[in-house]
């Protein structure tokens, strides 16, 4: 079973959610989020990070930039930016990005069943990002930032979204990155039916999110005894069927500074190479490869991988044991420095740019992990290599808090 809660959000009222609306704190660097941020009061980046209103510079693990966090997230509640719900409610949460479309249900997912699995993991966490976030919640007191589940589609659960959707939305605003958000509260007898369909669902899984999840099961066990509703995290439950998976691409540098034409021959021993127009890969088992200039594509062999495991079946698996390990010598991918991480909504133009102007020695185009790869691997007990999902669109922050 799912045990999915309504609960008070705070969030802004409706004229001003536009001016709320940020970016995930992890989608933006210092540098990016102050010039977001400039001129706006009211931007949630001013809770999520915090750093900006601080002198330039400052370290942003600083004890000082959590309690800043702490105090901006107050100052937006008492100036009336943020405000609670008069009750316990769930809401729907739609996005729009190009023709692709999702909605998802907000609500508080259970720490008791992530902890025991059964809200199901697909990434290992590092512990510094976990114990960022650890900080970042605890001095809160609150969950400013939603976990993006997910959960196989149930037809009944679409149709009483649907019904929720009837209705004008609470918020209607479409981003900067051009992501139209939409907002409904659920009427308390909608929700009561929802939270009854959703204890049916056998398991949600963790698209994205596994630090902040992590953390919330962490406080929570810190805060045990204390008063406050810590036994529960913000998130944002999807249908399977909604989701959009892009490609995480790789930057390759090789240590031993062979030529292009000396790689893509190494990479011929191992997979069909051949030019490419497209830089995209023309289907999963096969990679857009960057190098000296030109596209190729690089197609995985037959009986090359063992095609029944999940995990290894996967693209940035194979990625990873028949190119970056025996090829670039490149053993762990979480600390190796011969090797970076690009999200595909960045296309592949960015792989060009770095390439030519960071002298990478070349770049991998991978096809997307697909979601029902994500679920067998999760329902497996087995994790995924690092940076193996882009989900887009990114929630928007400051739409919804959870305080406890």
């Amino acid at each position: 079973m799912a045990t999915l809660k309504p609960f008070r959000a705070l969030r802004p009222p409706a004229d001003l959610a536009a001016h709320v609306a940020s970016p995930p704190y992890d989608v933006v660097s210092t540098r990016e989020a102050r010039a977001l941020a400039k001129g706006n009061a009211d931007s949630f980046l001013r809770v999520s990070r915090p750093e900006i209103d601080l002198p330039e510079g400052t370290d942003e693990h600083a004890d000082a930039v959590y309690a800043k966090g702490a105090e901006n997230l107050r100052e937006l509640v008492r100036r009336g930016v943020l405000r609670e719900e008069a009750e316990p409610r769930f809401y729907v949460y739609a996005q729009r990005m190009g023709a692709h479309r999702q909605t998802g249900l907000v609500a508080c997912a259970s720490v008791e069943e992530y902890d025991r699995d059964a809200i199901k993991k697909h990434e290992k966490t590092r512990a510094d990002k976990e114990d960022d976030r650890v900080r970042h919640i605890d001095t809160l007191s609150a969950h400013d930032e939603p976990v993006f589940l997910t959960y196989r589609a149930a037809p009944e659960i679409d149709r009483a979204v649907e019904e929720v959707k009837r209705a004008a939305p609470e918020y209607d605003l479409v981003t900067p990155d051009g992501v139209a958000h939409q907002l409904w509260v659920v009427p308390a007898a909608i929700g009561a039916r929802l939270e009854a369909l959703f204890a049916a669902v056998p398991a949600l899984y963790v698209a994205d999110g596994h630090h902040r999840s992590a953390a919330a099961s962490r406080v929570h066990a810190k805060r045990a005894g204390q008063p406050g509703e810590h036994g529960a995290f913000l998130a944002v439950v999807f249908p399977h069927d909604q989701m959009q998976i892009l490609a995480y691409n790789r930057l390759v540098r090789d240590p031993r500074g062979r030529t292009a034409g000396e790689l893509l021959a190494q990479i011929g021993k191992v997979m069909d190479v051949s030019p490419a127009s497209d830089p995209r890969p023309p289907g999963p088992l096969a990679f857009g490869v960057y190098a000296a200039g030109s596209w190729y594509h690089a197609r995985v062999r037959p009986g090359s991988y063992p095609a029944h495991d999940p995990v290894a079946s996967l693209d940035c698996a194979i990625a990873q044991d028949q190119l970056l390990a025996p090829i670039f010598g490149i053993a762990d991918p979480r600390t190796s420095r011969d090797v970076d991480f690009v999200g595909g909504i960045r296309g592949h133009e960015e792989l060009e740019r770095r390439v030519k102007e960071e002298g990478w020695s070349l770049a991998l185009h991978l096809f997307p992990t697909r979601i029902e790869q994500l679920i067998a691997v999760s329902d497996a007990g087995k994790l995924m290599p690092p940076k193996s999902t882009w989900f887009e669109p990114k929630l928007r922050s400051g739409l919804f808090v959870h305080a406890f």
